[in-house]
């Protein structure tokens, strides 16, 4: 009987044979190679391994998509649905294949792994510093003297904390001194005061930044006011000593006051109380601080003076008032009391200093605002002549004794001199229906007193930058001194 092998490439023979009456059948046993149809076609078999892929380079919190193949024994592909995991940290893995990279970095070796029906494949990570996320500059803040230097540095870092190498371009953007644009060597200007986020570091568009103080000192100068100081006999006179650096910057003083030509005595908070005897005490108030002092001289007048136009009361002994709440920066000083009411904030104090009694929102501070509301009301209603009306800016004039007045805003830049006439009780008074706005000085000469310069303000006043005012100043919102702007008088908001 022929035998037909039905395409198969190889066949055999067991050799078994059964007899069936005079038929003779042979019985085929065939052995075929695995992955082959009965039309010679390869078909997957079995997961023999799993290729993972890639071995990638992630940024710190990065992402890389994995992928796996499944193969067979011969190379074939077999579809898998793998199962992964991170064997050997750096990351993590979603069900998917995302891959997200950690922080720390570093080489992991055959780290992301893809199973599937006992078969496992391995790929390795490695995880590099991510772009520059944040710069910081160092130090901040950072109080210096003026002309002083300091080295700053910057540490940049990507979102993972991991420090990048960079060479950052120095600038300053809020003043405060000069930086060498790659040193990142800064300067101190000769202005004290204290600078916001004005050293900047910046590399790729990403910027760092440092607040520099600069501090004023050391003490130079010393000057007193009143000086000079006219009062009747038995008055009362508080003077003013303000320290000042070599750049003219304002230095805090806690100054030892005496009384060294005779004319009356001084209390240890500057409090000049005159004598009996009428007479000229030349340089005989004396304040120092250290090395360096000042001496203003006193006209001590017979008794019999006008009162004071204005009455302030229980105000009277405060340098500084407000409703609401005081605020000093860097380096004011404050020779008088200070009273808040109803408020009782303050601000500041120190680094700021003041050297009177501090009444917080307390009956002392009620009752002065009281005082105060009614001097207000008193200097406003004073009749004004029409020739003295304002009408343009008061800098570079010389006003006699007398009541001035706008229904606008008073504006003084340069200096403005009040000549008393040889009177030592010539009182000057400023109406403004808005605002008191400087950027200059005060300058009393013939006798006239800081004391009897009244400035009564509508809405807000502000002393420029270096302003030297003299007066008392009544205004009805707020009062501001900016940077060095000194007030021989008072500030009552």
């Amino acid at each position: 009987m022929a035998s037909k092998m039905w395409g198969y490439r190889s066949a055999r023979f067991t050799g078994a044979t059964q007899r069936l009456g005079r038929l003779t059948m042979f019985v085929l046993a065939v052995s075929l190679p695995a992955a082959c149809d009965v039309h010679g076609v390869n078909t997957p078999g079995s997961v023999q391994s799993i290729v993972v892929t890639p071995n990638a380079l992630v940024s710190a919190n990065g992402t890389q998509q994995m992928s796996a193949v499944g193969q067979d024994a011969l190379g074939g592909v077999v579809p898998i649905t793998p199962t992964w995991a991170v064997v050997a940290g750096g990351g993590t893995i979603s069900p998917t294949g995302l891959f997200t990279a950690g922080t720390a970095l570093a080489v992991y070796p055959n780290t992301v792994r893809a199973s599937s029906v006992g078969v496992s494949g391995y790929a390795t990570i490695t995880v590099g510093a991510g772009p520059l996320a944040t710069i910081t500059v160092t130090p901040s803040p950072v109080s210096l003297a003026t002309s002083a230097t300091q080295p700053f540095a910057a540490v940049a870092k990507d979102a993972g904390g991991n420090v990048l190498a960079i060479a950052p371009v120095w600038s300053v953007v809020a003043g405060g001194g000069t930086i060498n644009a790659a040193s990142g060597v800064f300067t101190a200007g000769t202005l004290s005061g204290s600078f916001a986020q004005t050293v900047k570091a910046t590399s790729s568009g990403v910027s760092g930044f440092a607040t520099v103080t600069v501090n004023s000192g050391p003490l130079a100068t010393i000057a007193l006011s009143p000086n000079p100081a006219t009062m009747n006999i038995g008055a009362t006179q508080q003077f003013t000593a303000v320290g000042r650096d070599a750049n003219g910057n304002v230095f805090p003083v806690s100054p030892t006051w005496s009384v060294i030509n005779g004319g009356g005595v001084i209390n240890n908070f500057g409090v000049f109380t005159a004598g009996a005897v009428a007479s000229t005490f030349t340089n005989t108030v004396k304040a120092a601080s250290g090395l360096i002092s000042s001496t203003a001289t006193v006209n001590v007048l017979a008794a019999g003076g006008p009162p004071p136009i204005a009455n302030l009361g229980t105000a009277a002994p405060n340098g500084i008032m407000a409703g609401t709440a005081v605020t000093c920066i860097t380096g004011g000083l404050i020779s008088a009391d200070i009273s808040i009411s109803p408020g009782n904030t303050l601000t500041g104090f120190g680094p700021c200093l003041a050297t009177g009694v501090l009444h917080l929102g307390d009956a002392v501070a009620a009752q002065g605002q009281i005082d105060l509301t009614a001097a207000y009301n008193t200097l406003a209603g004073l009749p004004c002549p029409p020739a003295n009306a304002i009408v343009a800016n008061l800098g570079g004039t010389t006003m006699a004794a007398g009541v001035y007045c706008t229904a606008s805003g008073i504006g003084v830049t340069g200096t403005l001199t009040l000549d008393g006439g040889g009177n030592p009780n010539a009182t000057f008074v400023f109406q403004a229906g808005t605002g008191l706005t400087t950027a200059g000085n005060v300058v009393l000469i013939n006798g006239a007193q800081a004391k009897n310069v009244w400035w009564q303000v509508g809405t807000s006043a502000t002393l420029g930058t270096a302003s030297q005012w003299q007066g008392n100043i009544l205004a009805l919102t707020s009062i501001t001194l900016v940077d060095n702007a000194t007030l021989n008088g008072r500030a009552l908001a």
